[in-house]
């Protein structure tokens, strides 16, 4: 015997005639314009038209259907298929419900809607009983349910709170480990990160003083991170190197003899010679000083002039520069910017070499610096783009030109033709394959006009030092949060602060779970949204619109779209 449930699934399936069509083959199929043509969803008994309706659709089949360009539009057909989907999947998950389980006042039931509603749901995750997941802000809005979606798909959870007092702990599932810390303190991060694969920052902070943001939004992103890449590295370490985590060293700055092979030499960009007589030259040296630290220093004083500190790369027997990703640093100073130019080509015949580079900004004080190998531009437009295997040169040169003043120093009169930095190392990062960090960030949409630009301020400076970090990452950017159950309708997925609606608590918790395995994925930033008619002009940026559902992986086709190292 079937339920009551099944009977009327099937009732209704038999009573219904329907067009779907799945926004996969968007763009694909030549869809008719929207203003001529509509979608029909006929609900009947079942029986067999009348003879006059089988006569007219004889001879509507007999009749030739012509169809012109301008009467294609995908966009619009598209947007329509999935409205239908919306409001016929709603339909028959309601029928499957069982009216009075759920309770307004109830905070467990209401979890369970909000984790288990909708076709997002996939309970089996390859490897996931050996990934251990920190989640931080497992309290929060989204932080609550990713926790729950990832004990579902069998990850053990870390989460990491302020407090541990009894209505926090009823907040969460038993078998989660709480370690209670502050993300403004190294020392409870380091702790917290012990024995975790990846993390999930949902953590925010509860008031727009400017102190709170700068502790959880920026602080707090740059002490996870940091702690993360001193637990990766002391794993590799412990693995004697044998890690996919473990970077190659390319030079690390500790004495005296590691500045051997590095060479100081000076240029300009042009001559002028009427200018020339009113420089006041340029000095650079590279030397090791007695608080034991590599300093590149100097000033430039000329037009157009440049100094640059360079050596010649000696990789390791069997290595090559092709198996990485890019170039990680470790340095301090001034705040100055620089260039890192990387020489290419056959190493027998230096005039084949091509010039690739990439600009780069330090803060003062010290700071990491990562460089994808992506990021390099030819300094000719016609060479090809970078090869990694044929590196064989590093520089790293000084240029006033193109120098800003240090922000937080106004009172203090800064000379931008000087400058100073300290090196610690330069290593390259392996090519990793998934995203080691998700970092949920906001678009600034439903921000209060007054605190809008503290909160992005605080929000965009914990993106920089995820991303200069040299983990695998994702940034995700959601809409206005709404209190709703997930996998009800289309997401549009999009860079450049183009979008305009809200987004679910449920959707943004499944995105950032299955971007912990997808490829596609890491290092991306992207913002993300419901599905919503897009401005005159504007109309493209619907291409990347998706409809979550477990046959699938809606993730990996929205964001092979999008840039990487965004």
């Amino acid at each position: 015997m079937m339920n009551a449930a099944t009977a009327a699934n099937s009732s209704v399936y038999s009573q219904t005639q329907c067009i779907l069509l799945s926004s996969d083959v968007r763009g694909s199929i030549p869809y008719l314009n929207e203003r001529k043509s509509r979608l029909v969803v006929r609900a009947g008994g079942g029986g067999r038209p009348p003879k006059e309706d089988g006569e007219k659709q004889q001879q509507q089949q007999q009749q030739p259907v012509s169809l012109r360009l301008d009467d294609v539009n995908p966009v619009g057909l598209g947007r329509r298929s999935r409205q239908l989907f919306d409001e016929v999947w709603r339909k028959f998950s309601g029928l499957g419900q069982i009216s009075g389980t759920i309770r307004s006042d109830d905070q467990e039931a209401l979890d369970a809607l909000l984790v288990r509603e909708g076709p997002m749901c996939e309970f089996a995750i390859p490897g996931a009983q050996n990934t251990t997941v920190l989640v931080v802000g497992a309290t929060s809005r989204i932080g609550r349910i990713v926790v729950r979606k990832l004990m579902l798909r069998g990850y053990a959870v870390k989460a990491l709170v302020r407090r541990a007092d009894q209505e926090v702990v009823e907040l969460l599932p038993r078998s989660v480990e709480i370690v209670i810390g502050d993300v403004g303190d190294p020392a409870t991060v380091k702790a917290a990160v012990e024995g975790c694969n990846k993390i999930i920052y949902c953590a925010t902070a509860r008031s727009a003083i400017t102190g709170d943001l700068f502790r959880v939004d920026h602080r707090g992103v740059s002490n996870l991170t940091k702690a993360f890449q001193d637990h990766n590295n002391k794993l590799a370490q412990s693995r004697a190197g044998k890690s996919s985590k473990s970077k190659l060293l390319i030079a690390k700055f500790k004495s005296a003899s590691s500045l051997n092979g590095w060479q100081v030499r000076q240029g300009t960009y042009f001559q002028d010679v009427v200018a020339t007589k009113y420089d006041g030259g340029m000095d650079a040296k590279f030397e090791f000083n007695e608080n034991g630290d590599a300093v590149f220093s100097g000033y430039v004083f000329n037009r157009g002039g440049y100094v640059e500190l360079s050596k010649k790369l000696s990789l390791p027997l069997g290595y090559t520069l092709d198996r990485y990703e890019g170039l990680v640093l470790s340095v301090g100073g001034n705040g100055r910017s620089y260039v890192l130019i990387l020489e290419a080509g056959p190493s027998a015949d230096p005039s084949q070499s091509r010039l690739y580079f990439a600009r780069i900004s330090t803060k003062v004080g010290f700071c990491r610096v990562r460089v994808p190998f992506s990021s390099f531009r030819p300094v000719k437009p016609d060479d090809p783009v970078l090869d990694p295997f044929l590196v064989h040169t590093l520089k790293i040169r000084f240029e006033p030109r193109r120098q800003r003043p240090v922000e937080g120093n106004a009172t203090m009169k800064q000379d931008l033709r000087s400058f100073k930095l300290i090196l610690e190392y330069i290593k390259v990062l392996p090519t990793g394959q998934e995203t080691d960090f998700v970092l949920v960030s906001c678009s600034g949409l439903g921000i209060e006009p007054s605190r809008r630009e503290q909160v992005l301020k605080a929000k965009r400076a914990g993106e920089d030092s995820l991303r200069r970090s040299g983990l695998g990452y994702t940034i995700v950017r959601p809409g206005p949060l709404q209190e709703e159950p997930g996998g009800q309708r289309a997401l549009i997925f999009d860079q450049g602060n183009r979008i305009s609606q809200g987004i679910s608590c449920a959707d943004v918790a499944d995105i950032c779970v299955k971007a912990l395995h997808d490829t596609t994925a890491r290092n991306k930033s992207f913002d993300v949204c419901y599905e919503y008619i897009a401005e005159d002009g504007r109309e493209l940026y619907e291409l990347v619109a998706h409809l979550p559902d477990k046959a699938n992986n809606y993730l990996t086709p929205a964001l092979s779209v999008l840039e990487k190292n965004t």
